[in-house]
């Protein structure tokens, strides 16, 4: 198994090389050379596996053996996953009205970039741990990706983490779970600005080679492919729940309708499909509603601004992702990829080929939901089921009452975060937040960032920080 870039500059990399990195040195972004099939003998092996156990199933397949020995992967993997809050690391809840929801959000932050973070932190780990190495992270969020982050390499040797978050743009609890770790190896930055302006300077400083691989710069954003590798596992685990059996022949389909902002999740359904799932993609946005608008038009076009609503994870106009789904769909056209991302990067806009745009409508329907749409879906969701909605997840369960469940079908709605980390939301919809004694001690602790102003050289802050981080661990290692 070996990884290139969806713009075509780079082939043949290692798994270590494309774990170790965020973007690729032409600016694209790193995908498998070829993507592996499940056959139906293999998907019922996997029927009676529980979540970790599949998860060390499909790693495997993207992993080779010379890279991380199987023994020491699935070592790795258990010891990531081990400590969420129910057994399994996951848990599907079958509501009213044939509503099932895949609950992602049992980790140490409450959300579903637990389950994929805390894997990659021990593989990045391990992988650190044979060489006298430092890395830095760098991650952009727009809300749970940081603290999941911050959590998954808290404290880890040979490992930085810089975080930048849109100050004002999180709730209050996913801002205080960035903002109150107090670690050596944190470092938290509140910017003026929105995700996507924090991402063209990530961006910046991953596509400048030479201070980039100086440094050990390195992705936990989804723009990591390790990310997507783990996240397969949502879908795989969804389908063999709902479809247990898997003893008819053509297999069932399972429709499955993810929250979307940078497109990971999407993606990796996207991929999971292609390595033979049967399943009905569908990407349901808020009011940044880009990915509608281009399954809709096929123009993929930047709004003005950000709109700021009560899914905050979701406020993005930037789904970067989805340089990968255009490499898959079109066959890894790197040439058509490039030209493609380079105009909607210098214009903001850029029209998809016809046959791209059909591929792209074949496989992901698309909505969008306002705020009023996601609080009355939450008030409707406690009182037919007396079950609490975060509101990323009731952008999902939106569709599953506005688009009723053919005879025959089945559904599943990935649940992304636990509602307790959005108090706000729960109370605009007129509920009763839960508000446990880990949320509430937030409240009171102390709290530390360095503040990103507007009409700032954010890249030029950065990398200074990035400088005087390496220095002190150069120090450090030279007195060891």
């Amino acid at each position: 198994m070996r990884y290139c870039s969806t713009r075509g500059g780079v082939v043949g990399q290692g798994f270590r090389e494309v774990l170790l990195s965020g973007y690729a040195q032409d600016g694209g972004m790193f995908m498998p050379e070829e993507i592996p099939t499940v056959p139906i003998t293999t998907l019922r092996q996997w029927v009676a596996l529980p979540y970790p156990a599949l998860v060390q199933e499909l790693c495997a397949l993207f992993i080779p053996s010379e890279e991380i020995p199987r023994d020491q992967l699935d070592a790795l993997l258990s010891r990531a996953l081990a400590g969420f809050s129910v057994p399994g690391a996951v848990q599907m809840s079958q509501l009213g009205g044939g509503l099932v929801v895949l609950e992602l959000w049992h980790g140490p932050t409450l959300a579903f970039k637990d389950l994929a973070m805390s894997c990659c932190a021990q593989l990045i780990s391990h992988c650190l741990s044979s060489q006298r190495r430092h890395t830095t992270v760098l991650v952009g969020t727009s809300g749970d990706t940081g603290s999941s982050a911050i959590h998954s390499v808290c404290g880890l040797q040979g490992i930085d983490i810089l975080v930048l978050f849109p100050k004002g743009g999180c709730s209050a609890v996913q801002e205080r779970q960035m903002t109150t770790v107090l670690e050596d190896n944190v470092h938290v930055f509140a910017a003026e600005g929105s995700s996507d302006e924090i991402d063209v300077h990530l961006r910046r400083l991953f596509s400048d080679p030479g201070f980039s691989q100086q440094h050990g710069l390195l992705s936990l954003n989804s723009v990591n492919w390790a990310r997507l590798m783990v996240q397969l596992a949502h879908f795989f685990y969804a389908y063999l729940q709902c479809h247990p059996t898997l003893d008819t022949l053509p297999l069932p389909t399972l429709e499955v309708v993810v929250p979307t902002g940078g497109a990971g999740n999407i993606t990796a359904g996207c991929i999971a499909m292609k390595m033979g799932l049967p399943l009905k993609l569908v990407a349901m946005v808020n009011d940044n509603d880009i990915v509608r608008r281009m399954v809709q038009t096929g123009l993929f076009s930047m709004a003005s601004k950000v709109c700021h609503t009560l899914a905050p994870a979701i406020d993005i106009q930037d789904p970067y992702n989805m340089e990968r789904v255009f490499w898959l769909l079109s066959g890894g056209d790197s040439v058509l990829v490039r030209g493609l991302m380079e105009e909607f990067h210098s214009t903001g806009r850029v029209r998809l080929p016809d046959t791209l745009h059909r591929e792209l409508c074949a496989v992901l329907h698309c909505d969008s939901v306002s705020d009023t749409g996601i609080v009355d879906t939450m008030r409707r969701c406690w009182e037919e089921s007396h079950y609490l909605l975060c509101p990323h997840t009731a952008v999902a369960v939106w569709h599953h009452y506005h688009c009723p469940l053919r005879p025959g079908e089945t559904r599943c709605c990935l649940a992304t975060a636990s509602p307790e980390k959005f108090q706000e939301a729960v109370l605009k919809a007129g509920l009763t937040p839960n508000i446990p004694p880990k949320i509430r001690a937030l409240e009171t602790m102390s709290t530390r960032f360095e503040l990103l102003t507007k009409g700032e050289d954010w890249e030029a802050v950065l990398r200074e920080k990035i400088k005087s981080i390496y220095r002190s661990r150069q120090t450090r290692v030279s007195t060891e």
